[in-house]
């Protein structure tokens, strides 16, 4: 394939995909490439935005058999005539909040979105302004009025402005911190796990009771991955969420119980550096699963009501709180031998009287080479 010249180009948070504007005499498109961990997963996705040359009657064809960006055909553009080149000053790639789509602005004007959830499925699915018809290349973008992803694009600029102007993460980390200080009691320590990057994100540590309590703070302010694919009208239940820990303080000592609560630190990143997503009944591994166990559950169910919180809106989604438990390789195995499996080990795991607090306990599940 022949490469148009590279415009623009800008990565998401965790540089798990790029941005980019391709420009030649003839036509100039927005892609979408994932990089060479994704490569074999996710295909590239792209946008055409105008034709430099008067639109052809016919499809291109001769272009797409030659592997050049081929020229949208005249029925599908508004504009029949040949349109002047795009101006690199004035163009600005936004990422969407949960980093797997991007929209592409030019002078102020909104002029392309690939949304994120179609790096999940095989159709090509983009918005293009310049279009009035949708085709393989692109469908038209519209007006906020006309088009959700219009609408959505115009408040991520909104979103990425005030992250950017205001004092945002004093309010998002306050909002959390009274959830968890209302239940729990006052945060003992605080860990920054943001590692100096956009967004913010921290762990609270609490005493009470008796055991040792951990909350991060921060996953919710952006959505995760996929879940707008997976779930659609649902996404909002399960796009965000934050995570907890409880370690009994008779089984574990501050300094153990801190340890173990650092899986905390790399789970909180994982959705985005994965393009993927959290939710009830998912197994996660950790090299500081306790002695005996290598993996956490992460289930809202494991806790009883008074450690089901409530958690402050986002951006008008309500946060799931989800309580990381520690689970052995053969319940791993089990939760995972099943699209259900998570939720019926957690059914298990209740039905033995155990719960959100970690203490040792009896494996649920028989080990693979162990008689039924």
């Amino acid at each position: 394939m022949t490469h148009q010249p590279l415009i623009a180009e800008v990565p998401n948070q965790q540089n798990t995909l790029t941005a980019i504007v391709e420009q030649d005499a003839r036509t100039a498109y927005f892609y979408i490439w994932p990089n060479d961990l994704f490569r074999s997963q996710y295909a590239v996705r792209g946008c055409w935005l105008r034709n430099l040359l008067p639109a052809p009657a016919e499809e291109d064809r001769e272009a797409m058999e030659q592997g050049i960006a081929p020229l949208l055909s005249a029925e599908y553009c508004r504009t029949l005539e040949a349109e002047p080149m795009l101006d690199p000053a004035g163009l600005h790639i936004l990422w969407e909040p949960s980093d797997d789509g991007a929209a592409l602005w030019y002078y102020g004007q909104l002029l392309a979105v690939i949304p994120g959830w179609s790096l999940y499925q095989h159709k090509q699915v983009s918005f293009s302004a310049g279009c009035i018809k949708e085709n393989r290349l692109t469908a038209p973008l519209g007006s906020a009025s006309t088009n959700l992803y219009y609408a959505r694009a115009e408040q991520q600029r909104h979103f990425w402005r005030d992250w950017h102007d205001g004092q945002l993460w004093d309010k998002v980390q306050r909002a959390l911190m009274d959830v968890y200080e209302a239940q729990f009691g006052a945060s003992v320590k605080y860990y920054a796990i943001d590692q100096g990057s956009w967004p913010p994100m921290a762990i609270s540590q609490h005493w009470h009771q008796g055991v040792w309590y951990f909350f991060t703070l921060g996953m919710s302010i952006r959505p995760m991955p996929q879940v707008d694919y997976l779930f659609d009208e649902l996404a909002p239940q399960y796009r965000r969420v934050e995570l907890a820990m409880a370690v009994d303080g008779e089984v574990m000592d501050e300094a153990n119980a801190v340890q173990m609560a650092s899986a905390l630190a790399e789970f909180a990143h994982l959705p985005w550096a994965r393009l993927t997503w959290i939710g009830e009944g998912h197994t996660l591994a950790s090299e500081v699963a306790p002695i005996g166990f290598e993996s956490f559950l992460l289930a809202n169910g494991l806790a009883p009501e008074a450690g089901q919180l409530r958690l402050p809106k986002r951006e008008g989604d309500r946060p799931q709180l989800l309580w990381a438990t520690p689970i052995t390789e053969a319940e791993r195995h089990f939760a995972q031998a099943d699209e259900r499996g998570g939720q019926l080990l957690l059914q298990r795991l209740l039905a033995e009287g155990n719960h959100h607090i970690f203490r040792p306990r009896q494996e649920v599940v028989a080990p693979p080479d162990s008689p039924l």
